[in-house]
């Protein structure tokens, strides 16, 4: 019997020696934050029963109108099997680098649905080390995998609600619009302000703020 050719786009590990798998189920992986210059990283992880009806309209989160992500987000929580979202917060980013707490995400979210999955299916090409399953990376995951459209759904309606929030704690800088991103208003309020406990101080255009740092964090 002749093998089909791999996945365009796609490498795989197996799973670690000795481990079971749960199941022949997905989970799905994604993360949302990881250019900002302030607040978190988060990585979500969903795996969906293919007993129960499909939820139309997913796509990469990137290409859906916040109203729309946020009623897609509440269909993925009722109707998946398992789902997680992992956050990592700035200080972590700043003490271990932006791609290690990526990483570091992905094995959290991975971790604690793995009960569930057999499979983890992340986008991009990292595959975290320590994982307890089988993993596969796909390039451009978020547009050809409906459990990877949904963990970038979740991770990004997440990660918005929470700088929203930090508005609330810091409103000079704008979290609520531009959230974290490097936009020219965010540069401004930055060189006006300095970097709040939130920002990112590995970033450099954090870094050469620092000296106006007005909350004593730097």
């Amino acid at each position: 019997m002749r093998q089909r050719p791999p996945l365009a786009g796609v490498r795989s590990r197996p799973a670690p020696a000795g481990a079971v798998a749960a199941s022949g189920l997905v989970a799905g992986v994604d993360e949302a934050g990881r250019g900002p210059l302030a607040g978190p990283v988060v990585v979500a992880a969903v795996v969906f029963d293919p007993a129960r009806p499909r939820i139309n309209g997913l796509d990469d989160s990137k290409a859906l109108a916040p109203e729309r992500r946020d009623e897609l987000g509440a269909r993925i929580i009722e109707r998946a099997l398992a789902w997680h979202v992992a956050v990592v917060e700035a200080c972590e980013i700043d003490r271990i680098n932006i791609y290690q707490a990526t990483l570091l995400g992905m094995r959290q979210a991975v971790q604690a649905v793995a009960h569930v999955a057999g499979l983890a299916r992340i986008d991009g090409t990292a595959i975290p080390p320590g994982l307890p399953c089988a993993a596969e990376a796909w390039v451009g995951g978020d547009a050809r995998d409906r459990s990877i459209m949904a963990a970038s759904i979740l991770a990004k309606v997440t990660r918005d609600r929470a700088m929203v929030a930090l508005h609330g704690e810091y409103p000079q800088y704008g979290f609520d619009c531009h959230k974290g991103y490097g936009t020219p208003a965010h540069l401004a309020a930055l060189r006006a302000h300095g970097p709040c406990p939130q920002h990112r101080r590995s970033f450099a255009p954090v870094r050469e703020t620092a000296t106006r740092d007005l909350f004593g964090t730097a």
